[in-house]
């Protein structure tokens, strides 16, 4: 038997992230992609103080 390796997975950067997210809530909103854009990259504080599982 050939014993195959796994190809190892990139994770996707931030902005491809952030665009991603943006152009599925615009489809979902009819707000422009740079709009949405924009507010998720503003850095809010509202939240700051709440640690995410990792």
């Amino acid at each position: 038997m050939l014993k195959t390796t796994a190809l190892q997975r990139k994770k996707p950067s931030r902005k491809a992230l952030l665009r991603a997210v943006a152009s599925s809530t615009a489809v979902e909103t009819g707000r422009t992609v740079a709009q949405l854009e924009q507010q998720l990259k503003q850095a809010t504080v509202r939240f700051a103080h709440i640690k995410l599982a990792r």
